[in-house]
């Protein structure tokens, strides 16, 4: 592990380190979470394995293995490594696809399941219980040592390039891309979908984007809906401002009358053109920053 990884498995001290045996039983399964069905099946994208390497995987962590997936091109490599941190339904169907999207076009992408000490997030009917249940009580501190993590086990596959490292994520993990690139400045780019910028008010999480500012020294693009209510536009346009008086290398995209999670294809919030330019603007977006 790097130095700002050791740290904080070192800071949790024995007394707070879960067991093996303490992790709630979960794996990386096919179809999406029960809380979102019926998905939206005239929209929905499946992107297909032709020419790529994809699969189910377990990842060391500091205190035992959580589950992930990944996907990458066919080929000795090594590809631009992402991390792809999921939304509040964990690693389903639709994170497994956008793994395979960015595999597609030359990425090793993986996406941890990140709240695997808290439950499976996929198997809840309800969106109320998984925040309080499991999103609510997953610490900051906590998903940045995954992802650290994460990037570890990429760094032992020969074909994954971990120099050229990026990360992405939407809503939850929209968030939590913020608080990655705080966090690592050794990412060479951050693309946040509608991440939130406020924080719960909650020990576990004791910050957030708006709060932190001055630390970031990663280039960040926020792809944000104009209607999104969890992202007021006051707070993006505070966030915004922040960012271009610390003169940080940042771009704020704000789709107008776009709702929260405008790129979730299996959801009635979906809206293909915003979807696709975002998706284009990430590209073009890792690429002016050396991760291709």
């Amino acid at each position: 592990m790097d130095g700002f990884e050791r740290a904080y498995v070192e800071s949790l001290g024995p007394k707070n380190k879960f067991s093996r045996r303490d992790f709630v039983a979960t794996g990386i399964t096919a179809g999406f979470a029960l809380a979102v069905q019926p998905v939206q099946a005239q929209t929905v994208i499946t992107t297909d394995t032709d020419g790529l390497t994809v699969g189910a995987i377990q990842i060391p962590v500091s205190d035992g293995t959580i589950p992930g997936y990944y996907a990458r091109p066919n080929g000795k490599g090594p590809y631009p490594t992402l991390l792809v941190i999921h939304e509040i339904w964990g690693v389903h169907e639709h994170i497994q696809d956008v793994c395979r999207r960015l595999a597609k076009v030359g990425y090793f992408a993986v996406a941890p399941e990140l709240s695997a000490r808290q439950g499976d997030p996929r198997k809840f009917t309800d969106n109320s219980m998984i925040m309080q249940q499991i999103i609510n009580k997953i610490p900051d501190a906590e998903v940045t040592s995954d992802l650290d993590a994460t990037v570890a086990w990429a760094r032992k596959d020969k074909t994954a390039n971990t120099i050229k490292l990026g990360v992405t994520g939407f809503c939850w993990g929209g968030r939590q891309t913020w608080m990655y690139a705080f966090h690592n400045p050794k990412l060479k780019a951050a693309v946040s979908w509608y991440g939130f910028l406020t924080h719960p008010d909650s020990p576990i999480t004791p910050k957030g984007p708006l709060d932190l500012v001055d630390t970031l020294k990663v280039p960040v693009l926020g792809l944000y809906g104009g209607a999104d209510p969890n992202n007021p536009d006051p707070v993006m346009r505070e966030m915004e401002a922040k960012l271009k008086a610390a003169k940080k290398q940042c771009e704020f995209v704000i789709y107008p009358d776009m709702p929260h999670a405008f790129f979730a294809d299996y959801r009635p919030s979906y809206r293909p053109e915003a979807a696709k330019d975002g998706w284009a603007r990430m590209l073009a977006w890792f690429k002016a920053h050396g991760v291709v």
